[in-house]
């Protein structure tokens, strides 16, 4: 089934009689360009240029640049930033002593006030 709404298609191309293979044009004679008989130079170790010492510089001061910048972040975390960081600074500082009497005195608050309630309703 063709498209209802379509152009109507061209006719079919086996329908007519087509070449024989004598008929075919003649292969092309053109060449392709000769290859280089050498590629390159001499052999090099990769990472290195023919100038090592001030590739080495350059990567000396690269690694500086590198350590400066990761310090910086480094310092940058470290500092609380609004009321949120400054509570996280504040947690991290608690040590496990005191983190389980904070939890242990806000359960006998909570306790207090149950057994206050229960005074209170009678009983």
């Amino acid at each position: 089934m063709g498209a209802l709404c379509g152009k109507e298609s061209k006719p079919d191309p086996f329908a007519q009689p087509g070449r024989t293979l004598a008929s075919a044009p003649a292969p092309s004679n053109t060449k392709t360009a000769p290859l280089p008989k050498k590629v390159g130079g001499p052999p090099r170790t990769l990472g290195t240029t023919s100038d090592g010492a001030a590739q080495s510089q350059g990567q000396e001061e690269a690694r500086r640049k590198a350590a400066a910048a990761a310090e910086a972040r480094a310092n940058a975390a470290g500092k609380p930033k609004g009321k949120l960081g400054s509570q996280l600074q504040e947690q991290k500082r608690q040590t496990q002593t005191a983190t389980l009497e904070a939890a242990s005195s806000e359960t006998r608050r909570m306790r207090d006030a149950d057994a206050a309630a229960e005074a209170r309703a009678h009983n």
